[in-house]
């Protein structure tokens, strides 16, 4: 056979696999549909874990290798989560003709709470001060009144806190929670609406405005003091897979300096030293490594985000320094070690690094 024969004959098997997956595509929509008329929840841990053990086996009784069957399984098994979950959410909407305001409605992540809105029925308003005032949109957020049933503040922290106390004298009658990715800078105008007599609460979703799936994704709900409200913004997601998560605000901003703020330095740090070594980019790519691949595709993530935003998080958060100095001084040991031909102290660098992770649970 030539290999033309033999690429036409492959080209007729992608074709089949593509038809495959329709079909599959066209059957998970019937489980949907299903799931939704009966209350059966979105996920099945058990039944997902049944058929990548059955797509592993299977691929080695034929001789291929199973790692790559599973990855296509997982794939397709979250493309179908997500077609559920979207179905789910617009069948469960809450909105039936209520009014939602976001403010900072045109920045990433108020865009994503635009469309999580819009989906579920609710007449969604935008307010931003990039957009041009027109329907559904305002410049400044004030020309739109306060009357909604939800207001979400989605702007920088810079200006959230001042946008919350002027709601709190404004007193709108609607459940009002911010998205913010720091707590302190917003406690202020958190309790003053809080005091005014306003259904308030405060959330930090945990996930980027790119983010399809909630599966597996955290949001975090801080009550400030009105249960009922957290309560009613949670119920909000019901309809979502999100893992809803309860912090304080206190404990909020402590925690957050290390799951962001260090994270985050610690990529900034990672591609400064390499945009600073004089090496060139295409040629470190060529010549690298599994480790290397990992840490440059999240490096890369994060110097391509909103660096004000970034370095809101750093600098507005009274925490910020001690996990900043901690990094330092974990970088500055290395060096000591190495450069004193300290082995045992390396190792055991690592091994208290290891011990420490294996407690992820």
């Amino acid at each position: 056979m030539t290999l033309e024969q033999l690429r036409k004959n492959l080209s007729a098997l992608d074709k089949q696999l593509v038809e495959l997956i329709a079909e599959r595509q066209q059957i998970v929509g019937e489980i949907g549909k299903s799931k939704l008329s009966t209350g059966t929840g979105t996920r099945d841990y058990g039944r997902e874990k049944d058929v990548l053990d059955m797509g592993r086996q299977q691929a080695i009784e034929l001789g291929v290798d199973p790692d790559l069957v599973e990855g296509m399984l997982q794939q397709l098994i979250l493309t179908s989560l997500e077609s559920q979950e979207r179905d789910r959410v617009i069948a469960e909407g809450k909105g039936n003709g209520r009014r939602a305001l976001v403010i900072g409605g045109a920045g990433k992540m108020g865009r994503w709470f635009v469309d999580f809105f819009v989906s579920q029925g609710f007449e969604t308003i935008i307010a931003d001060t990039t957009v041009e005032d027109g329907p559904g949109r305002f410049r400044n957020w004030t020309d739109g009144g306060v009357d909604f049933d939800y207001i979400v503040v989605a702007a920088p922290l810079a200006v959230s806190g001042r946008i919350l106390a002027q709601l709190a004298v404004l007193k709108p009658g609607g459940l009002i929670f911010d998205i913010g990715s720091l707590k302190s800078p917003l406690i202020d105008g958190l309790r003053e609406l809080q005091r005014s007599g306003c259904r308030v609460t405060s959330l930090h979703p945990m996930y980027g405005p790119d983010t399809r799936l909630l599966s597996g994704r955290h949001l975090i709900f801080c009550d400030v003091g009105d249960s009922d409200a957290t309560a009613a913004a949670k119920e909000l997601f019901a309809s979502t897979m999100v893992e809803q998560l309860d912090m304080s605000l206190e404990d909020h901003d402590r925690l957050i300096a290390y799951v962001l703020g260090l994270s985050h330095a610690l990529n900034i740090a990672f591609f400064t030293a390499l945009a600073e070594s004089g090496e060139a980019a295409p040629k470190l790519a060529q010549r690298s490594s599994t480790t290397f691949d990992s840490q440059l595709l999240v490096s890369a993530a994060v110097a391509g985000d909103n660096p004000r935003l970034y370095f809101e998080i750093q600098n507005l958060n009274k925490y910020g320094l001690g996990p900043l100095d901690a990094l330092c001084d974990a970088a500055n040991r290395i060096r000591e070690t190495v450069a004193g031909g300290d082995e045992e102290a390396f190792v055991d660098l690592m091994k208290k690094g290891r011990d420490y992770l294996a407690l992820r649970g």
